[in-house]
């Protein structure tokens, strides 16, 4: 695949993703148009399967006070009532900790408002960049390329990249990807890499892509 290739296959994977529904954090977006509810959903969801982590952020969203969850809610809260409340998202105590220290963070630092940078964000509790860009992207509608696992591995097998790591998969986005897919390019990906594009024994009979990627003209030489 070349970068001259990506509107067709965006257009192409925007179709597919729209037969699918939507990762949990794109339904909390929806929902909720809220930065903070974005950010907590985005910690909660790291290592955790969508069907888990909506139940997760239903149960520790319905524990707040006011229309929206707010760091007021979670500063309410004690450690244990977050656990009990997210379990069994993976590794939820450390969520739990996390979460929990994110109020105090939050108003020490930035005032209690919630930064706009992934640079920033990245100075909280329990966020990577990977949670930074997703806030950045969906919660205040700012460029910003949040590479998760499928993004890196479907990059690299449809030859836009060629890279090791996700960071480097993201920096390499940043430099060759136009800003306008920036935002809805995870969105597609994530979707993708878990319904077809998958780690092991993907779907590549029937892909709507195939014909740009260079990992299935590799599988058909085999």
């Amino acid at each position: 695949m070349k970068v001259a290739d990506v509107a067709a296959v965006d257009r192409l994977l925007a179709k597919e993703f729209a037969s699918h529904d939507a990762p949990i954090v794109e339904l909390v977006q929806a929902q909720t148009r809220d930065p903070f509810c974005i950010l907590v959903a985005t910690i909660i969801s790291a290592r955790t399967k969508d069907a888990c982590t909506a139940g997760a952020v239903r149960r520790l969203f319905a524990l707040g006070e006011g229309a929206a969850f707010s760091p007021a809610d979670l500063e309410r809260l004690d450690e244990e009532q977050i656990d009990k409340a997210i379990y069994p998202a993976g590794f939820h105590r450390d969520k739990a900790r996390h979460l929990k220290a994110l109020p105090g963070v939050l108003e020490s630092k930035f005032g209690g408002r919630l930064p706009r940078t992934v640079e920033a964000l990245c100075e909280l509790p329990g966020v990577g960049r990977k949670t930074a860009n997703l806030t950045v992207a969906l919660g205040f509608g700012l460029p910003a390329i949040c590479v998760d696992v499928h993004v890196h591995r479907i990059c690299n097998r449809l030859g836009l990249v060629a890279t090791k790591t996700p960071l480097e998969t993201e920096m390499e986005l940043r430099r060759i990807l136009p800003r306008k897919y920036w935002i809805a390019w995870n969105s597609h990906l994530v979707s993708f890499g878990q319904t077809r594009c998958k780690p092991t024994a993907p779907r590549c009979e029937g892909c709507p892509v195939a014909r740009f990627c260079d990992f299935r003209k590799e599988r058909e030489k085999t």
